[in-house]
């Protein structure tokens, strides 16, 4: 399938090009999907994106009438994309609906690991050989409450290590599983009761318009004072202006974030040079008990392979699909939803 990938960034070509093993007609460009760049995919039947472009709705319209009918996300989040006009336009979307969480997971734990033991200052007096240690004390994570608020298979994850570090573990997700509970050794509550008891709070949620500002003036106010908040999930869940507030107030201890609300044409790019730089975003870095990290979490190895792989067998899919009753290749360019109406 002749198929222009668009934001691919210098570490993942290697990747999606082994996954591919010529199997597909490939272009690659580092430029993002927008209005503009969507020309890009004339005579093109697919574009593959990535969670920042762009497939809002006058970019789709544009993109159909170019003769684009897929659409592959190499990302598990589709909240950049309009899926209602998608449907309506007939152009058939695809994500990478899992790719190794552990990446994710273990990314989060990272920044509560060193927002606690405050690794980042303590990098910085070392290296200007300040080896005082009064302003660097931390707390055990052994007995200590962790709120995870979305528990799929990354929440799942955090839940186990946390575990292992032998933390209380409270869960609020709008599907609850008992047996899954008692598995991995935590428990469900309400978000009131989470705010209310957690010492640490990890999202692991999708970009909805009911999660979005989720994390805002009024539910930090129910958190307990001095809480730690981790995203790794999308940068909208939190209202970052009531989350600086809760910074200057103590409300929130510290802060670690992978994912930023307005991260869109910031991250992934190298701004050194800039001078017009995001006012909150550096605001926001210039607190000492806030890590921020360009959306890395997902940037293992393992997880670049499986989203590469997911990729390349979404556009497989397409190009030769195969009906689920009775596995049977039926034909190229046919909708999987057409299969059986």
């Amino acid at each position: 399938m002749k198929t222009i990938m668009y934001s691919v960034k210098g570490f993942e070509e290697s990747y999606l090009l082994e996954a591919n093993n010529h199997c597909h007609e490939l272009t690659l460009t580092n430029k993002p999907l927008t209005i503009d760049t969507a020309s890009l995919a004339s005579g093109h039947e697919a574009i593959a994106i990535f969670t920042n472009d762009d497939a809002s709705a006058p970019v789709l319209k544009k993109l159909k009438g170019l003769g684009v009918n897929y659409i592959t996300t190499r990302s598990v989040g589709t909240d950049h994309i309009d899926l209602e006009l998608a449907k309506t336009l007939d152009i058939t979307i695809g994500n990478v609906p899992s790719y190794s969480p552990y990446s994710v997971a273990e990314h989060a734990i990272t920044l509560m690991l060193g927002l606690n033991r405050k690794l980042i200052l303590a990098d910085k007096k070392s290296h200007a050989y300040q080896f005082e240690l009064s302003s660097l004390i931390g707390f055990d994570m052994h007995q200590k409450t962790v709120g995870i608020i979305g528990f799929g298979t990354i929440g799942s994850v955090v839940a186990d290590i946390l575990h292992g570090f032998g933390c209380h573990v409270l869960v609020y997700d709008i599907v609850e599983d008992k047996a899954h509970a008692k598995k991995h050794h935590f428990t469900y509550v309400t978000l009131d009761e989470l705010y209310a008891q957690a010492d640490i709070i990890s999202l692991n949620l999708p970009l909805t318009p009911q999660t979005k500002h989720l994390i805002n003036k009024e539910s930090i106010a129910k958190m307990k004072k001095g809480v730690m908040l981790i995203n790794t999930s999308r940068g909208p869940i939190i209202d970052t202006h009531a989350l600086m507030d809760g910074l200057r107030s103590g409300q929130i201890g510290s802060a670690g974030l992978d994912v930023y609300e307005f991260e869109k044409g910031i991250f992934f790019k190298n701004h050194y040079a800039s001078e017009a730089k995001d006012e909150l975003l550096l605001n926001l870095m210039n607190f000492d008990n806030v890590i921020i990290t360009g959306h890395q979490a997902f940037l293992t190895k393992e997880a670049l392979t499986n989203i590469a792989e997911k990729t390349i067998q979404n556009l497989s899919d397409w190009e030769n699909p195969i009906c689920e009753d009775c596995n049977a290749k039926i034909g190229k360019h046919l909708p999987l939803a057409a299969i059986h109406p």
